[in-house]
C-alpha cells in the first residue's frame, strides 16, 4: 500500500481529480476482506544449530552463561566478521550486529556462540550416520533423520522430489501448553499471534511436502484436533488447490477427556489429501461398524479344541485317536506327537521325552476321550502350521474348511507365531465394505495402542501422547497397502510410530516399503529447565542424549526391529489386531539413523565434503546395498548407483554401469558441461545422470523456502 500511496501522490501533481478517483477505488478495494485464509507470515523462522562449527560470515547468537536461561539480549543476531587465536590458543570471534548497523561491534569466545540459520538463507546439508540396525537382508533401509524438519525437507527435495507415495504427519496441535517453538521460543496460550505463527510454520512445510509427493498418485494424511482443524482445512485448500481433500473423524478415547462445562472430547481428525488418480483402497473393515467376534481390526482364524466332546467319543470308540502330544515345558510349544496307544496299554506307561509334558485327551474329571484327528494327519497339519497349544494348555487345530480357504486364498495368512502356527484373517463380507469417514475401532485407542505399546518398547521412558500404532497402520493401508515398494514420509516423526507402522505393513504382505522419519532432538520444557540449572547447554553430550531422537525415537525403533529393549531384555507382550505376534519377535527390516550437518558450499564444490554428501547420494539411489563412502581416483560402482570422479576414467565407468543391471543413477563429478553430456550419451536408458556438484549446490541455493 505504501508503494500505491507514493504513486498516487505523483499522479496528484499532474491530475488531482484522477488521483482522487483512483484513491477512492483503492480505498474500496482495501476495505474488502479477501476470500480464504488470511494470516501474518511473520519474519522467516530461525533455528539454532548447536554443534555446528562457527565460521567466518555466520549468523550467531550469544549463548547464556552456564546455569542461566536465555535472555532477550541473547536473541539478538550477530555476524562473525573474523575468527582469531588469542593467548592460550583460545578462539575468539569478532562480531558485528546483524540488524543495527550503527551499533558497536564486540568479541566473544567461539565456545559461547551458537550458529543461527534463517529460513530464507541457503543451507547445504549433509548427513552423518549415528548407527544402524540390519535384520532385513537386501531390503532397502528405513531412514531416521535428526534435524530441523524444514531443512530436512529441503534435503529431501534433492533426493526425493516427486517420488513420495504417502506422507503421514502429526504436527503440534498448538494447545498453548508449550508444545512447540517458533523462532526458538515456546508458543504459549498468551501469545496473541500463536494461530498465525502456527499457520506460517505449517504453510512453509506443506509447500515443500507438495513438491515431494508423486503428482500422479500419492496421499498426505494430517492428524489434528479441534484447536486448528478449521484453519488447517483452509490452509490445505490453498496449498493443494487441485487435490481431493476429505476429513475423517477418529475416536481415540471413548472414555473422553473431561472438560468442565464443555463436551468431553473423544476424537481427533485426519485430513486426507489425495493427488492424481490415487483413491482409498477398501479392505475388510468399514472403520465404524464392529464385526461380530472381533476385537476391533479383523475377523481372525477360528481355532477349535482338538479333544472330542461327544459322550460316545471315549477311548476305544475309534482306533488310532488316543495318543500323547508332547509339549516343551519351557516354551509350551508342541515338541512331538506320539503314536496311537492300544486300548490295553496304560497311558502312564508311555515314555515321555525329556523336558516335555504329555497332553492326553482327558475330560476334567479324568475320563479318557479321543483326539479329533489321527496322529498321521495331526503331524502333517502341525508341520503346516495348522495346530497349536493355547496359553491355557489346550491343543487347538484349524478345520478342513479353513485349511481349504487358506489354500485358495480366501483366508489371508498374515504370518506365523513363534511356535510355527499360522496367523491369518477370515473374509468379513462377500464384498469389500466401503470405508466410512467416522472411525471407531478399539485398536485406535491412544492409550492401549500408543502409550502402552511404547512403554513396552522403551520401559522407563515417557513420551507425551504417542499415536496408536494401529491407527497409523490402518490410515496408511488405504493408500500404500497395494504398493509394496511405497516410500512413506513423516516429518513430525516424534517417537517413530509411522516407521513402526510401515514395518508392520511389510510383515503382513512381504512388502519392501521404506519410511523416512524426520524428528528433532529437543528436550521437554521441564527437562530443559533442569539441564540449564545443571550448567548444561544445547550441544553438550549430556543434553543431547536426552533429546527426543536419541532418548525416544532411536531406542523405540531399535527395540521394534530387534525385539530387545534398551535395557537388553526381550520386549514383553504381543501385538494385537491385524497381525498378532510377540513384540520380542521383531521385524526383518533395516534402519539407519542419521544426524543432519551443515556444510560450507566451497568445500562441497571442490569435492572436499564428500563424506557428508555421500549418504544423500545413496538415499537418492534407493537406500539399498553398499554405500560409496570415500572418494577415489577414478570411479566406483555400487549396487544401485555409481560415481565417476574423473572424466578420464569414463570408459571403465560406463562399462561397469552397463554390467550392473541394478544401477539406476550415475553421478558425474565435473565442471565440464561438454564432458558431462558425452557421458550422459553413453549411459544405458535405464540410468539417470546427475552432475555433481552443480545439482547439489543449485538445489540448496534456490530451495530456500521463502513464502
Amino acid at each position: 500500500m505504501s508503494r500505491l500511496s507514493s504513486l498516487l501522490r505523483q499522479v496528484g501533481k499532474q491530475d488531482p481529480q484522477l488521483a482522487a478517483d483512483l484513491k477512492r477505488e483503492v480505498d474500496a478495494l482495501s476495505g474488502r476482506r479477501a476470500f480464504g485464509l488470511n494470516f501474518e507470515r511473520h519474519i522467516p523462522e530461525t533455528v539454532e544449530l548447536p554443534g555446528r562449527p562457527v565460521r567466518r560470515g555466520d549468523k550467531v547468537r550469544l549463548l547464556p552463561a552456564r546455569g542461566e536461561k536465555p535472555s532477550g539480549a541473547g536473541r539478538r543476531l550477530w555476524r562473525v566478521s573474523r575468527i582469531r587465536r588469542v593467548a592460550g590458543g583460545k578462539r575468539m570471534a569478532d562480531l558485528a550486529p546483524q540488524q543495527d548497523k550503527q551499533a558497536s561491534t564486540t568479541s566473544r569466545p567461539v565456545e559461547d556462540l551458537v550458529v543461527v540459520a534463517e529460513f530464507r538463507d541457503a543451507v547445504f546439508p549433509g548427513l552423518v550416520s549415528t548407527g544402524k540396525v540390519e535384520r532385513g537382508g537386501g531390503k532397502p533401509f528405513h531412514a531416521v533423520i535428526n534435524a530441523e524438519n524444514f531443512h530436512a525437507l529441503q534435503l529431501l527435495l534433492y533426493t526425493h522430489e516427486g517420488r513420495i507415495d504417502a506422507i503421514y504427519i502429526d504436527p503440534p496441535y498448538n494447545s498453548g501448553a508449550r508444545d512447540w517453538k517458533y523462532n526458538n521460543d515456546y508458543v504459549d496460550s498468551e501469545d496473541a499471534y500463536r494461530h498465525s505463527k502456527w499457520l506460517a510454520m505449517m504453510e512453509r512445510r506443506l509447500k515443500m511436502a507438495k513438491r515431494l509427493l508423486n503428482p500422479e498418485a500419492s496421499a498426505l494424511i494430517v492428524a489434528i484436533d479441534e484447536r486448528e482443524v478449521h484453519r488447517l482445512a483452509l490452509l490445505l485448500e490453498q496449498v493443494f488447490e487441485n487435490a481431493e481433500i476429505q476429513m475423517v473423524t477418529s475416536v481415540i478415547s471413548a472414555k473422553g477427556v473431561v472438560r468442565p462445562g464443555k463436551f468431553s472430547r473423544v476424537e481427533e481428525h485426519l485430513f486426507v489429501v489425495t493427488l492424481g488418480e490415487l483413491g482409498a483402497t477398501p479392505w475388510m473393515r468399514n472403520m465404524l461398524d464392529p464385526i461380530k467376534g472381533d476385537k476391533g481390526a479383523t475377523a481372525r482364524l477360528e481355532w477349535l479344541g482338538l479333544r472330542r466332546r461327544e459322550p460316545q467319543s471315549v477311548r476305544g470308540a475309534r482306533p488310532h485317536q488316543f495318543y500323547p502330544i508332547f509339549v516343551d515345558e519351557q516354551t509350551n510349544f508342541i515338541h512331538s506327537i506320539g503314536d496311537a496307544v492300544p486300548n490295553d496299554v496304560d497311558r502312564l506307561a508311555v515314555a515321555t521325552p525329556e523336558g516335555t509334558t504329555a497332553i492326553w485327551p482327558l475330560k476334567p474329571d479324568g475320563t479318557e476321550m479321543l483326539w479329533g484327528l489321527t496322529p498321521e494327519v495331526l503331524r502333517r497339519n502341525w508341520r503346516n502350521g495348522f495346530v497349536r497349544v493355547s496359553r491355557k494348555g489346550t491343543v487347538q487345530y484349524l478345520q478342513t474348511g479353513t485349511i481349504a480357504q487358506i489354500a485358495d486364498g480366501t483366508v489371508t495368512v498374515t504370518g506365523r507365531s513363534k511356535d510355527g502356527s499360522l496367523r491369518g484373517t477370515k473374509p468379513v463380507d462377500d464384498e469389500t465394505p466401503t470405508p466410512k469417514r467416522v472411525w471407531h475401532l478399539p485398536s485406535h485407542n491412544a492409550e492401549t495402542g500408543g502409550t502402552l505399546v511404547l512403554s513396552k518398547l522403551i520401559p522407563g521412558r515417557r513420551f507425551p501422547y504417542p499415536k496408536s500404532l494401529y491407527a497409523v497402520e490402518d490410515a496408511l493401508r488405504f493408500f500404500v497397502g497395494s504398493k509394496p515398494d511405497a516410500i512413506v514420509l513423516d516429518f513430525f516423526a516424534g517417537s517413530g510410530t509411522t516407521a513402526h507402522a510401515v514395518m508392520r505393513l511389510n510383515r503382513q504382505d512381504g512388502g519392501r516399503r521404506q519410511s523416512i522419519s524426520i524428528t528433532n532432538n529437543e528436550v521437554s520444557p521441564d527437562e530443559e529447565l533442569k539441564l540449564r540449572r545443571s550448567g548444561l547447554r544445547p550441544g553438550d553430550a549430556e543434553w543431547e542424549r536426552l533429546g527426543i531422537c536419541e532418548y525416544i525415537t532411536k531406542p523405540r525403533l531399535r527395540a521394534a526391529v530387534t525385539g530387545v529393549t534398551w535395557k537388553g531384555k526381550a520386549v514383553d507382550g504381543a501385538y494385537g489386531y491385524t497381525d498378532e505376534f510377540p513384540l520380542a519377535e521383531g521385524f526383518a527390516e533395516n534402519v539407519e539413523f542419521f544426524t543432519m550437518t551443515y556444510q560450507a558450499p566451497r568445500p562441497v564444490a571442490h569435492n572436499r565434503a564428500f563424506e557428508a554428501v555421500a549418504p544423500l547420494l545413496w538415499i537418492r539411489a534407493g537406500s539399498q546395498g553398499r554405500r560409496i563412502k570415500l572418494t577415489c581416483d577414478d570411479y566406483d560402482v555400487a549396487d544401485t548407483y555409481g560415481i565417476l570422479f574423473d572424466l578420464d576414467s569414463s570408459g571403465g565407468f560406463l562399462a561397469s554401469v552397463r554390467r550392473a543391471q541394478s544401477v539406476r543413477i550415475a553421478f558425474v563429478v565435473t565442471d565440464d558441461d561438454r564432458g558431462f553430456q558425452a557421458v550422459c550419451g553413453e549411459l544405458p536408458p535405464r540410468v539417470e545422470a546427475v552432475r555433481l556438484y552443480e545439482s547439489y549446490l543449485t538445489n540448496f541455493t534456490i530451495n530456500t523456502g521463502q513464502v
